[in-house]
């Protein structure tokens, strides 16, 4: 009974471990874009991009405060303070009784009382009781003007998020090239199985041919030895493609970030893209943050500038204070309002410094931007160029297969009439092999360059 219900839930299990199939490209796309790991830790690099620009934002509020303290002293200083602030000062703190008791004497004759009354620092002012002190405000503090410098730091962290999320839409073009290569890689790897399953087949029909004719008196061991290491030759390719598709799989379950059992084969062959000069100075991810780059070497270029004019800030401030938290609070509360205005006038040349340093840099970032342009131009330019002549070999390497083929075909008819050695046929069989490998090679390079052009002209798809 335990078995049967441990085979049930083994059984019902099953599907939650089972990879995806039949995974088709676009699918494979959609999936890339949601669940790839490094992409989700891109966007969260945005997320804090953007906070950060919220909270630049934030600065031309101001800041307001709320405090309550509590304080005890026998501090002279801090009890006649507190006193103050609580409203409740009277002469008698400054020690105007013993005052009052010194002039009487001093009235009635008493000189020591005369010299006390005004040289004798009183009891009451030095040698208060210890007060308690509780005092609740609000305070706020606003930026009226700054020369211009929130404002310009507010569009650095606005532009600093878009250049991160110019960040993440390139790292999705790099997903996206490495899942159609992916693709395109395992239905290449594919077709190379496939072709060479056809060719191990045809070394076990020669190996057939040669042992019927070793019976006959027409062929000896070694021709049989000679064919048995070529079959071995072409299981060991095929042994290794094999584990060249599994690693493919691997790799692509990693970038889709779940297991995937198998897809549906696309063309080896990827279409050769529509290039256009103007959309790709549009969309090519590199200029637009060039572009960008400059922007923001500009708005450097204005916080520079800001540090000439001056600051102008507001200040208000509203509480209550008594030896009993919040007691008698609007009888006992005060105001205070302000404005500051700070200009720096002298700072050894620094600012003028920074200034000049900041126009350079925005100079410098001009030419970088214009590099940029003429960089991916040149770029582009190879790419396609590599992609035709690779084009052309594909076909003039398709022709030479399907010429080796026949000439194997031919060789092997004719080494049945005794006419060529299995040697030979073996050398025609081996220029079969090359081709296919030839061809595999380079239909894989042109599926690269075209992947890499489709990322570079910004075709896998917005974030």
């Amino acid at each position: 009974m335990f078995i049967k219900r441990y085979l049930l839930l083994l059984l019902i299990a099953l599907p939650l471990f089972a990879g995806v199939k039949h995974l088709s490209l676009d699918h494979a796309i959609e999936i890339v874009k949601k669940d790839n790991l490094e992409l989700k830790i891109a966007r969260f690099n945005e997320q804090m991009k953007h906070y950060e620009a919220k909270a630049a934002k934030g600065y031309h509020y101001g800041k307001l405060d709320a405090t309550v303290m509590g304080m005890r002293s026998n501090d002279a200083g801090n009890v006649f303070g507190f006193k103050l602030q609580s409203r409740e000062a009277t002469f008698g703190d400054f020690g105007a009784d013993e005052f009052m008791n010194n002039f009487g004497a001093c009235q009635g004759g008493d000189m020591q009382a005369c010299n006390d009354m005004y040289n004798k620092p009183p009891s009451s002012l030095n040698y208060p009781e210890a007060r308690n002190h509780y005092q609740t405000k609000i305070s706020y503090m606003l930026p009226l003007y700054t020369g211009g410098k929130l404002t310009e730091y507010g569009n650095i962290t606005k532009s600093m998020h878009r250049m991160s999320q110019y960040d993440t839409q390139k790292l999705l073009n790099e997903k996206i090239f490495q899942t159609k290569k992916a693709f395109y890689d395992i239905s290449l790897v594919e077709n190379y199985i496939s072709n060479l399953s056809k060719i191990i087949h045809n070394i076990r029909r020669l190996e057939s041919i040669v042992r019927t004719m070793k019976k006959e008196g027409y062929a000896q061991n070694i021709d049989i030895l000679e064919v048995q290491a070529r079959k071995a030759e072409a299981q060991s390719m095929y042994n290794q493609a094999k584990l060249n598709k599994d690693l493919a799989y691997q790799f692509l379950s990693f970038l889709l970030n779940r297991e995937v059992s198998s897809i549906k084969k696309v063309n080896d062959m990827a279409p050769m893209p529509r290039v256009s000069t103007s959309e790709l100075e549009a969309n090519n991810i590199d200029i637009q943050k060039a572009k960008l780059g400059l922007q923001i070497t500009q708005m450097a270029v204005n916080v520079e500038k800001s540090n000439f004019l001056p600051t102008v800030g507001a200040f208000a401030e509203y509480g209550s204070a008594d030896d009993e938290l919040w007691n008698e609070f609007t009888n006992k509360d005060a105001y205070t309002v302000g404005v500051q205005v700070k200009w720096n006038l002298f700072s050894g040349g620094t600012d003028a410094a920074n200034l000049e340093k900041a126009k350079v840099n925005h100079l410098k970032v001009q030419d970088q931007v214009a590099l940029a342009k003429s960089g991916i131009a040149l770029k582009v330019k190879k790419l396609q160029t590599e992609i035709l002549s690779e084009s052309a070999d594909v076909k003039s390497y398709k022709k030479q297969l399907r010429f080796a083929k026949k000439v194997y075909e031919n060789y092997r008819a004719r080494y049945k009439e005794g006419i060529v050695s299995i040697s030979d046929v073996l050398i025609k069989q081996s220029k079969e092999l090359e081709m296919l490998l030839k061809l595999l090679t380079v239909k894989n390079k042109r599926n690269t360059k075209i992947f890499e052009l489709n990322s570079i002209l910004n075709a896998g798809g917005n974030v």
